[in-house]
């Protein structure tokens, strides 16, 4: 359980992550809006850089959830 866990919380926090950067870039360097977050939210260039952490913190939740060693069942 604590593998599929880890494995999901990962992977939300790549598509986090990705749409955070690829937002900032594109307001930033390009001045346009690339992505979907812009769609569901109107943020300043500098807030999506708050999202892509949010993205990393869930990829490093998500990892170490998953490494976690196994803990002894305690059936007998």
């Amino acid at each position: 359980m604590r593998t599929t866990i880890g494995y999901t919380v990962e992977s939300i926090g790549y598509v986090i992550g990705a749409q955070g950067l690829v937002s900032f870039a594109s307001q930033t360097f390009f001045g346009t809006e690339w992505g979907w977050l812009h769609k569901v939210v109107d943020l300043p260039s500098a807030a999506y850089l708050g999202i892509l952490a949010v993205g990393l913190a869930l990829i490093a939740v998500g990892v170490r959830t998953r490494k976690q060693p196994r803990r002894p069942s305690l059936q007998g």
